[in-house]
């Protein structure tokens, strides 16, 4: 399968149990994760990424990326957890 067979070029996001995916939305968590697991961020850059973050998560756990893929960084993953009310 390819992405286009999944969402077309033309579409940027569709809904899925009421949740709006975004085109993008792995990718932008992935930023966001990097950010939040490099000692070089600054408190504000990891606060702002770890908002960005959360906010993607009910799109992620709709896509079924947490049954899939796990997070490697501990204390990301408790935090995303904790999110998830897991």
């Amino acid at each position: 399968m390819k992405p286009q067979d999944i969402l077309p070029d033309d579409v940027n996001s569709f809904e899925l149990a009421g949740v709006t995916v975004r085109k993008g939305t792995i990718g932008a968590f992935i930023v966001n994760a990097r950010v939040l697991t490099d000692p070089a961020s600054d408190a504000a850059a990891r606060a702002a990424a770890l908002e960005d973050a959360l906010a993607l998560v009910p799109a992620m756990e709709q896509l079924g990326v947490f049954e899939v893929f796990r997070i490697a960084d501990t204390d990301l993953a408790e935090v995303v957890a904790a999110s998830r009310g897991r």
